[in-house]
Protein backbone atom coordinates (compact mmCIF):
# COMPACT_ATOMS: atom_id res chain seq x y z
CA UNK A 1 0.00 0.00 0.00
CA UNK A 2 1.30 3.84 -0.98
CA UNK A 3 1.86 5.83 2.38
CA UNK A 4 3.38 8.80 0.58
CA UNK A 5 4.76 10.10 -2.70
CA UNK A 6 7.24 12.87 -3.77
CA UNK A 7 8.04 13.96 -6.95
CA UNK A 8 11.00 11.11 -7.24
CA UNK A 9 9.91 8.31 -4.86
CA UNK A 10 6.76 6.55 -3.49
CA UNK A 11 6.97 5.40 -0.15
CA UNK A 12 4.98 2.35 0.76
CA UNK A 13 4.19 -0.98 3.28
CA UNK A 14 7.16 -2.81 3.37
CA UNK A 15 5.67 -6.50 2.69
CA UNK A 16 7.02 -9.91 2.46
CA UNK A 17 8.31 -10.15 -0.88
CA UNK A 18 10.68 -7.55 -0.13
CA UNK A 19 12.64 -9.46 1.76
CA UNK A 20 15.58 -9.63 -0.51
CA UNK A 21 15.90 -6.08 -0.53
CA UNK A 22 15.92 -5.64 3.36
CA UNK A 23 18.56 -8.54 3.62
CA UNK A 24 20.68 -6.20 1.58
CA UNK A 25 20.15 -3.15 2.91
CA UNK A 26 20.59 -4.17 6.91
CA UNK A 27 23.88 -5.82 5.75
CA UNK A 28 25.45 -2.78 4.18
CA UNK A 29 28.54 -1.42 6.08
CA UNK A 30 26.67 2.20 6.35
CA UNK A 31 23.51 0.88 8.15
CA UNK A 32 25.63 -1.41 10.46
CA UNK A 33 27.82 1.39 11.27
CA UNK A 34 25.15 4.06 12.01
CA UNK A 35 22.20 2.11 12.81
CA UNK A 36 23.59 -1.14 14.15
CA UNK A 37 23.97 -4.67 13.28
CA UNK A 38 20.33 -6.51 13.19
CA UNK A 39 21.65 -9.95 12.64
CA UNK A 40 19.70 -10.52 10.26
CA UNK A 41 21.94 -12.86 7.38
CA UNK A 42 19.25 -15.05 5.62
CA UNK A 43 16.06 -13.77 3.13
CA UNK A 44 14.17 -16.22 5.90
CA UNK A 45 15.61 -13.89 8.86
CA UNK A 46 14.69 -10.73 6.50
CA UNK A 47 11.39 -12.22 6.56
CA UNK A 48 10.93 -12.59 10.16
CA UNK A 49 12.28 -9.26 10.62
CA UNK A 50 9.26 -7.43 8.23
CA UNK A 51 6.69 -9.06 9.68
CA UNK A 52 7.90 -8.92 13.80
CA UNK A 53 9.87 -5.37 13.52
CA UNK A 54 7.94 -3.85 10.44
CA UNK A 55 4.56 -4.83 9.89
CA UNK A 56 4.58 -4.96 13.57
CA UNK A 57 4.89 -1.43 14.32
CA UNK A 58 2.27 -0.72 11.56
CA UNK A 59 -0.25 -2.73 13.60
CA UNK A 60 0.87 -1.05 17.33
CA UNK A 61 1.40 2.12 16.45
CA UNK A 62 -0.31 2.77 13.02
CA UNK A 63 3.14 4.01 11.14
CA UNK A 64 6.38 1.94 10.56
CA UNK A 65 9.35 2.21 8.68
CA UNK A 66 8.38 2.53 4.77
CA UNK A 67 10.10 1.00 1.25
CA UNK A 68 11.32 3.85 -0.44
CA UNK A 69 10.79 2.83 -4.31
CA UNK A 70 12.53 4.98 -7.03
CA UNK A 71 9.24 6.26 -9.87
CA UNK A 72 11.41 5.66 -12.11
CA UNK A 73 12.24 2.10 -12.88
CA UNK A 74 10.18 1.26 -10.03
CA UNK A 75 13.80 -0.23 -7.91
CA UNK A 76 13.77 -0.01 -4.49
CA UNK A 77 16.44 2.62 -3.06
CA UNK A 78 15.75 2.51 1.03
CA UNK A 79 13.72 2.69 4.00
CA UNK A 80 12.35 5.48 5.55
CA UNK A 81 9.52 6.56 8.12
CA UNK A 82 8.32 6.44 11.63
CA UNK A 83 9.84 4.64 14.45
CA UNK A 84 8.40 4.55 18.38
CA UNK A 85 11.39 3.77 20.36
CA UNK A 86 11.89 3.26 24.34
CA UNK A 87 13.13 6.03 25.68
CA UNK A 88 11.62 8.60 23.31
CA UNK A 89 8.59 10.41 23.87
CA UNK A 90 7.86 10.60 19.96
CA UNK A 91 8.25 9.32 16.99
CA UNK A 92 11.44 9.19 15.63
CA UNK A 93 12.01 9.85 11.80
CA UNK A 94 14.11 7.51 10.41
CA UNK A 95 15.65 6.69 7.14
CA UNK A 96 18.68 3.83 5.29
CA UNK A 97 19.44 3.29 1.80
CA UNK A 98 21.58 1.76 -0.55
CA UNK A 99 25.28 3.27 -0.80
CA UNK A 100 24.07 3.10 -4.86
CA UNK A 101 21.56 5.71 -3.71
CA UNK A 102 23.62 7.88 -1.68
CA UNK A 103 24.30 11.50 -2.88
CA UNK A 104 21.00 12.08 -4.69
CA UNK A 105 18.92 14.00 -2.44
CA UNK A 106 16.41 10.63 -1.83
CA UNK A 107 17.00 10.67 2.22
CA UNK A 108 15.96 14.59 2.21
CA UNK A 109 13.43 14.56 -0.31
CA UNK A 110 11.61 11.14 2.00
CA UNK A 111 12.45 11.92 5.58
CA UNK A 112 10.97 15.83 4.66
CA UNK A 113 8.05 13.35 3.23
CA UNK A 114 7.42 11.56 6.92
CA UNK A 115 8.16 14.83 8.32
CA UNK A 116 5.32 16.80 6.64
CA UNK A 117 3.23 13.32 6.68
CA UNK A 118 3.82 12.84 10.58
CA UNK A 119 2.55 16.22 11.01
CA UNK A 120 -0.61 16.74 8.69
CA UNK A 121 -2.15 12.99 8.62
CA UNK A 122 -1.08 11.48 11.77
CA UNK A 123 -1.40 14.90 14.08
CA UNK A 124 2.06 15.13 15.57
CA UNK A 125 3.69 18.66 16.53
CA UNK A 126 6.96 17.38 17.72
CA UNK A 127 8.89 14.57 16.54
CA UNK A 128 12.59 13.40 17.46
CA UNK A 129 15.66 11.88 15.24
CA UNK A 130 18.82 10.14 16.37
CA UNK A 131 21.74 9.81 14.23
CA UNK A 132 25.55 8.32 15.35
CA UNK A 133 27.63 10.80 16.13
CA UNK A 134 29.19 10.26 13.39
CA UNK A 135 27.18 10.14 10.82
CA UNK A 136 27.57 13.96 9.60
CA UNK A 137 25.78 13.34 6.45
CA UNK A 138 22.47 12.63 7.77
CA UNK A 139 23.15 15.31 10.36
CA UNK A 140 22.76 17.27 7.44
CA UNK A 141 19.48 16.04 6.07
CA UNK A 142 18.12 16.55 9.42
CA UNK A 143 18.59 20.15 9.32
CA UNK A 144 18.05 20.76 6.17
CA UNK A 145 14.71 19.63 6.75
CA UNK A 146 13.76 21.76 9.79
CA UNK A 147 15.24 19.38 12.51
CA UNK A 148 17.36 21.15 15.29
CA UNK A 149 20.25 19.35 17.32
CA UNK A 150 19.26 18.98 21.26
CA UNK A 151 22.59 17.47 22.17
CA UNK A 152 23.84 13.32 22.88
CA UNK A 153 21.15 10.82 24.27
CA UNK A 154 21.87 7.25 25.32
CA UNK A 155 18.64 5.39 25.25
CA UNK A 156 17.79 2.04 26.74
CA UNK A 157 19.46 -0.72 24.97
CA UNK A 158 21.82 1.37 23.33
CA UNK A 159 25.89 0.78 23.81
CA UNK A 160 26.53 4.34 23.04
CA UNK A 161 25.01 7.78 22.88
CA UNK A 162 23.27 9.08 19.78
CA UNK A 163 23.10 12.89 18.60
CA UNK A 164 19.59 13.78 19.69
CA UNK A 165 17.42 16.45 16.92
CA UNK A 166 13.97 17.44 17.54
CA UNK A 167 11.59 19.07 15.03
Amino acid sequence: MTVLETDRLVLREVAAADAPFVLELLNTSGFIANIGDRGVRTEAEARDYIETRIIGSYREHGFGMWLVVQKSGEVAVGLAGLVRREGLDVPDVGYAFLPKAWGLGYAQEAAAAVLNHARTALGYTELAAITSPENYASMAVLRKIGFTYRGLIRLPGMERESTYFTA
